[in-house]
């Protein structure tokens, strides 16, 4: 039984446990599952975003600039970390009735961004919930989270998704999409449609066929051709898009790779996972990221291609 089924069982049988850890790679549909459940427990058919008992604990912009910028709807810079004032505020709610029900939510999202004495605070509650609350973890990394915390979660796992439905979802969110696109997100998707909708997005196409290349020993120019694939300023969400791409390659097709080349390889998937994670909340230069990336995949090519 897939998530969605799950959680639509144990909401028509009334057995809903306190809280809900969502664990799965990114783009499965956590995020929106998790607005989505809240409002299925509160009611009405307001914004999710707007429900007075839908508290979402996230990464706030990280200084007075970045607030305006969302505040006017431009992209923003989020600080690193969910801190503990934004738990203990939301906790003071909790010491008050639901404003519209009976049943308040609340979202965490992404949940290993609390940091400790954030995740701490957290317990608590989870440790004693107030009557009608409802807590839903959202989170890419489930394993970064205090055991403490998953034990009190019931855990829905989001699995990835076979091709049919990838290119189902595809089709809808980008429809006319051109096919050699769409074939070409498919097959770098993984099984994410949240990977594939990024990748035909922000034209990843030429990035991916150099990365290729660089993990066959055959980088050329490395970095600069990448630079050149990936735009002037590409934005953060590009950037994003394309460390994914990067580690998602590196990672497949490794059953024909001999032993030197697999422990090489776990080396440089070990730093793209942290610049994966850094990326969005660290003011990297682009065009210094786009080389580190570069160089790392041409390290990772097996050495008879390296020596080419």
């Amino acid at each position: 039984m897939n998530a969605r089924a799950q959680w639509q069982a144990a909401l028509a049988q009334g057995r809903l446990h306190h809280a809900w850890l969502l664990s799965g790679r990114p783009g499965l549909g956590k995020r929106a599952f998790a607005r989505s459940a809240a409002a299925d427990l509160v009611g009405g058919h307001q914004d999710p975003s707007e429900h007075p008992d839908i508290l979402t604990l996230e990464r706030l912009p990280k200084d007075t600039k970045e607030e305006r910028n969302r505040a006017e709807g431009k992209p923003f810079e989020r600080k690193r970390n969910i801190a503990v004032d934004q738990i203990r505020s939301v906790q003071r709610r909790l010491t008050t009735r639901p404003t519209l029900g009976d049943r308040r939510a609340i979202v965490v999202d992404p949940a290993e961004a609390m940091e400790a004495s954030a995740a701490n605070a957290l317990l608590k509650s989870l440790e004693e919930p107030p009557e009608g609350t409802f807590f839903f973890l959202v989170s890419d990394h489930a394993a970064k989270l205090l055991p403490t915390i998953r034990s009190r979660c019931r855990i829905l796992r989001f699995g990835d998704l076979d091709d049919a439905e990838v290119s189902a979802r595809l089709a809808a969110d980008m429809p006319g999409l051109d096919p050699d696109t769409a074939r070409e997100a498919l097959a770098t998707s993984g099984g994410s449609p949240g990977r594939a909708l990024a990748f035909a997005e922000h034209k990843l196409a030429p990035a991916a066929k150099l990365l290729e290349r660089m993990l066959q020993g055959q980088a050329g120019s490395g970095g600069a051709d990448l630079a050149a694939a990936l735009g002037a300023r590409p934005s953060r969400e590009k950037m994003a898009a394309f460390l994914t791409l990067a580690r998602s390659m590196l990672g497949a097709d490794i059953a024909r790779l001999d032993r030197a080349t697999l422990d090489r390889r776990a080396s440089v998937m070990a730093e793209l996972v942290e610049l994966e994670r850094e990326a969005p909340i660290l003011n990297y230069d682009p065009g210094l990221l786009i080389q580190r990336v570069a160089s790392l995949l041409a390290s990772a090519a097996p050495a008879s291609e390296q020596a080419q």
